[in-house]
């Protein structure tokens, strides 16, 4: 057992790396995957991890796979598509949603037509996928940074941040913070999606930012304790996803979000605030 679970961390630098990084990425992503999901904006972290897709195409066609010019057009596209569709959301009769999936659709078709054009399907399944077991110092770099960067803002931020979660109306009201917290926060978001970008691809750095969040939802109703179990479910998704991923010859990323979502489904059903103890509940009320 010990060998199983211990040794390929051991044994092996890419096993280590990887290991560091998806649990950075983990403390990281699920804060902002609690966030997104209070606001009713889950689907839009989704939108953003597919609208980066066309910078970081533009970093590849100009320097191949490297991660400074890669992650600086994923950046740089990603904030451009949340201001360009908050904008045409502000300035038209079409809502937010609405544009953001026009603008990410329109970012991924870009995307996907750069790098096919440029490289092979090998280099547009790392883009999409990532390569968490290939992580170098500047991934590991990046992914700390964006970490810090992070934890500094919600420290700074955090009583704006829930303010706004729960009473977005009554926070512009009594402050004029709440702009430029949303500004902040959707840069956040952007940042981590660039962070997770290196180690699960555009199409699944959402899923360790949002599954955790997700299920952290069925044991409490706490921001503080959701964003703690947010993350320890992370941590425990990306460990047993490479284990997985190491012992039975998957694809890592995959296999990371996969874990995530088994973690999902059980907390859906016997958390706290899950299926069959509101069931029972609901139970207990009616024939006491």
């Amino acid at each position: 057992m010990y060998e199983d679970l211990i040794g390929p961390f051991l044994r092996y630098g890419f096993m280590q790396r990887a290991l560091f990084g998806s649990l950075v990425l983990s403390v990281s992503c699920a804060p902002i995957g609690v966030f997104l999901m209070l606001r009713r904006m889950s689907l839009t972290g989704d939108a953003m991890a597919h609208a980066i897709l066309p910078g970081a195409a533009v970093g590849f066609v100009l320097f191949g796979l490297q991660i400074v010019p890669m992650t600086i057009g994923g950046l740089i596209v990603g904030l451009l598509v949340a201001l360009g569709s908050g904008i045409v959301s502000r300035f038209t009769v079409q809502k937010e949603d609405a544009s953001l999936a026009a603008f990410y659709l329109i970012s991924l078709a870009v995307g996907v037509l750069l790098v096919s054009w440029k490289g092979s399907s090998v280099d547009l399944m790392h883009v999409l996928f990532g390569s968490v077991l290939a992580l170098n110092d500047a991934a590991l770099t990046l992914i700390v940074g964006v970490a810090v960067i992070t934890f500094l803002a919600l420290a700074v931020f955090w009583r704006a941040l829930v303010a706004e979660c729960l009473d977005p109306l009554f926070l512009r009201s009594v402050s004029r913070i709440g702009t430029p917290v949303h500004l902040i926060f959707l840069t956040l978001v952007v940042l981590n999606l660039v962070g997770g970008f290196q180690a699960l691809g555009t199409l699944l750095s959402v899923g360790l930012m949002m599954l955790p969040a997700a299920a952290s939802r069925f044991w409490t109703n706490e921001v503080r304790a959701m964003c703690v179990i947010a993350i320890v479910i992370a941590a425990i998704s990306s460990v047993s996803g490479l284990l997985l991923s190491y012992h039975a010859s998957l694809p890592s990323g995959p296999a990371i979000i996969l874990t995530a979502g088994v973690i999902y489904a059980v907390s859906a059903l016997v958390g706290t605030r899950g299926m069959l103890p509101t069931a029972l509940t609901s139970r207990r009320h009616k024939t006491a």
